[in-house]
């Protein structure tokens, strides 16, 4: 079935992405390649439904002693507006693939493509009541199905305050819980490294989706060296970005999600002004007066921070860069490490060596070498610290939809 469904997404790439940026306001090119991974990872998960063994560990010549994978039961999965299809399939792929129904909870910004799942699946023959989607506000529809008794499974993706809130609730009914919450990811570019590169993948890395991405590489640290070359052409590539609709060809950026998030954005600009960071780059706003009310917000570099400023602290979610320099490998692994979240970091360097140190010593689940926000279905995807619990993708993903269960039979008898 599973396989199946990887062929009609294929099928319907085209309108499941142009509804995906009606949704949500990204540019085609990246619903496009949403949709074309969306359907490999239910392709992927296809594949494991096939290959969940047990053990059959030896407990002496008189026993038999079988341990089995079994679904966990009903899974809730509550997914993010900032990736609407391929939040959707990151989570429902594996919870089916381990045999678990599942109650699907779009974010009440973008629930066109998660109402167009049940239509496909059903035609790709999974059974009547194993999906349903359910809308409607986190408060209402999402806090339900966390306290729901009959739920065994919750899986979220969202923002720290909320996974917050959902831990607190799970635990009155002793849920399952997976959590993907807030990041802060720092970007770590040394002089040897390509610089050319570098820049370019350090700009894709936190303006690539708006800006509006968990694993964003907002905390950028370049030694000292070359830290004028590297942020002059980080200005200069703000300018190449084009802001406008994301069914319009020429758009590399799109509009953020909504006025409040908007403001919440741009709230952070001023506080870094006023705290005292100097913007060395804001990238330029449509000029098309058919975009004067849309949520748009130009990329922008702030340069001359501390890491005391709220900009360098907190998740933004937005494309707000900081840039700042350091002398040595471990003064910037503290830099890197100084923050409460755990999901990813990027290290920029043509020392092999030196770039598996820095891995190792670097509090992040996922460390890029030399790229930037690549996040293979194969491997596992997750956070150390205040980013979460558990992990997604890979065949990780497949063990917070399984129980274990131990079968003991006496041959004696």
């Amino acid at each position: 079935m599973l396989l199946r469904a990887a062929d009609l997404l294929r099928r319907d790439r085209e309108s499941l992405a142009a509804l995906e940026v009606r949704d949500c306001g990204k540019p085609l090119a990246e619903a496009l390649d949403d949709v074309s991974e969306a359907a490999f990872m239910v392709e992927y998960y296809g594949g494991w439904a096939t290959k969940l063994a047990g053990e059959i560990p030896p407990v002496g010549r008189r026993a038999l002693s079988l341990v089995l994978r079994e679904p966990a039961g009903v899974a809730a999965l509550i997914v993010p507006w900032n990736y609407p299809l391929l939040m959707a399939a990151q989570k429902l792929a594996p919870a089916l693939a381990a045999g678990c129904t599942c109650v699907l909870k779009p974010a009440e910004q973008t629930p066109l493509t998660a109402l167009a799942l049940p239509g496909l699946l059903a035609e790709a023959g999974l059974p009547p009541g194993a999906l349903n989607v359910v809308t409607g506000i986190g408060i209402r529809a999402g806090a339900s199905l966390v306290r729901h008794p009959d739920v065994d499974v919750v899986s979220f993706t969202a923002s720290l305050e909320v996974g917050r809130f959902i831990q607190r609730t799970a635990a009155e009914t002793v849920k399952r819980v997976t959590l993907e919450l807030g990041g802060k990811s720092p970007n770590i570019i040394f002089s040897d490294a390509n610089l050319e590169a570098s820049i370019a993948g350090t700009c894709a890395g936190l303006f690539g989706n708006q800006g509006e991405v968990c694993s964003a590489g907002s905390r950028v640290f370049v030694e000292r060296t070359v830290f004028d070359d590297v942020l002059a052409g980080i200005v200069e590539m703000t300018q190449q970005y084009r802001l406008g609709h994301g069914l319009d060809p020429a758009t590399t950026m799109g509009p953020l999600i909504s006025n409040d998030h908007r403001q919440r954005v741009l709230s952070y600009v001023e506080a870094g002004r006023a705290e005292g960071a100097e913007q060395v780059a804001t990238g330029s706003l449509p000029t098309d007066p058919r975009l004067a009310h849309g949520f748009f917000v130009a990329p922008t570099v702030f340069a001359g921070v501390t890491s005391r400023m709220r900009i360098v602290r907190e998740e933004i979610f937005g494309p707000v860069m900081v840039v700042a320099p350091f002398d040595s490998v471990d003064e910037v692994i503290g830099c890197a490490n100084d923050t409460r979240y755990g999901l990813a970091a990027a290290v920029w360097t043509q020392d092999v060596g030196k770039a598996l140190a820095v891995a190792r010593q670097i509090r992040a689940s996922t460390v890029w070498i030399n790229d930037s926000q690549p996040a293979p279905t194969e491997a596992p995807w997750g956070g150390f610290k205040q980013f979460g619990l558990g992990r997604e993708l890979g065949r990780l993903a497949l063990d917070g939809y399984l129980e274990t269960k131990h079968v003991y039979l006496n041959l004696a008898r």
